[in-house]
């Protein structure tokens, strides 16, 4: 995940942590930081960076990531995440990289106020070199990242056919919940301002959530509803599971107002973050710790970085 802010939000919770936690029971896991990938939108604050690192790492650590059993790392202390990445550039043909849909979002949002990059347009290579570092059977992400993966696994064939067999071709591991609704209906986004975070304390969560959108259509309490497009039904169906068919029900016939609503997903939400909000706090007040634990992850995660490497200049007959 990249360190554009200092915490993570419930989307990324759900859409991707909850995932990692249940995998790492069952795989060796790589959970890395990406500070590099940030520059590409942050090249003017880059002091932010490495706080906001310490601060994903901590996300990391309070939603159940155990640093005994994975490796937690930061992509700038591991060197040959930039040496891959320029090796997979070579191979990666430039029309690839254009029809990435998000690098034309972000380009056009650059628009007026800044070139793009060439680390921009590369940043899928980046992002393959990430992952193919650790020859993984799969990575666990949300559907908005499946175009990435796709290129990650066309660069990996064509690196393979070049070269000789080198580097697997991964899977996708989707989670349950694929795509978090913000609190104003639209996909939960930093960028959008609609985000609940992991790090947000129950009164702040309470106070995004009363603001949320609803049903416009929806007025009166006995007005009939369309929980389909509401975005506290959505943290219903996430957090109040065992009653959600019931509210359902009551809203479409017009039998519970939004605020009642709002207020029993609230306690809801609250009460299943609050094991995670305490860890959390745990893990802030031991920043040495979160430090040590980035530090050995660094280390661990070289030990796999540097022999592929040395597989991958090989297969290509670099000394």
């Amino acid at each position: 995940m990249q360190p554009t802010q200092p915490q993570l939000h419930l989307g990324n919770l759900e859409g991707a942590l909850r995932n990692w936690v249940r995998l790492q029971e069952d795989y060796d896991l790589y959970c890395c930081i990406v500070d590099w990938h940030a520059l590409t939108t942050m090249i003017e604050r880059t002091q932010e960076i490495y706080e906001n690192s310490i601060g994903i790492a901590t996300d990391y650590l309070a939603a159940g990531i155990d640093p005994d059993r994975s490796v937690i790392f930061i992509q700038s202390q591991v060197k040959e995440h930039a040496e891959l990445y320029l090796l997979l550039s070579m191979v990666t043909p430039l029309g690839w990289l254009e029809r990435v849909p998000t690098y034309k979002e972000k380009r056009d949002s650059l628009e007026g106020k800044a070139e793009a990059s060439h680390g921009l347009l590369g940043y899928p290579v980046l992002q393959a070199a990430d992952i193919l570092l650790y020859k993984p059977y799969g990575v666990p992400v949300g559907k908005d990242q499946i175009p990435h993966l796709e290129l990650t696994r066309e660069i990996a064939r064509r690196f393979n056919h070049l070269y000789g067999d080198t580097f697997p071709i991964i899977e996708n591991v989707l989670s349950d919940v694929p795509i978090m609704m913000g609190i104003d209906g639209r996909k939960m986004s930093k960028s959008y301002d609609n985000a609940i975070y992991i790090a947000d304390d129950e009164d702040t969560t309470a106070k995004k959530m009363m603001g949320a959108f609803t049903d416009p259509l929806k007025i009166r309490k006995d007005d009939p509803g369309h929980p389909e497009g509401c975005a506290i039904f959505h943290l219903h169906a996430v957090y109040n599971k065992s009653n959600v068919a019931t509210v359902e029900v009551e809203c479409r016939a017009g039998q519970r107002g939004c605020v009642q609503c709002k207020k029993e997903a609230i306690e809801a939400v609250n009460a299943a973050l609050r094991p995670i909000r305490e860890r959390r706090k745990e893990w802030e007040r031991n920043r040495e710790g979160v430090l040590t634990v980035l530090k050995e992850g660094a280390e661990r995660a070289r030990v796999v970085a540097s022999e592929t490497m040395m597989e991958a200049r090989r297969a290509m007959g670099l000394p």
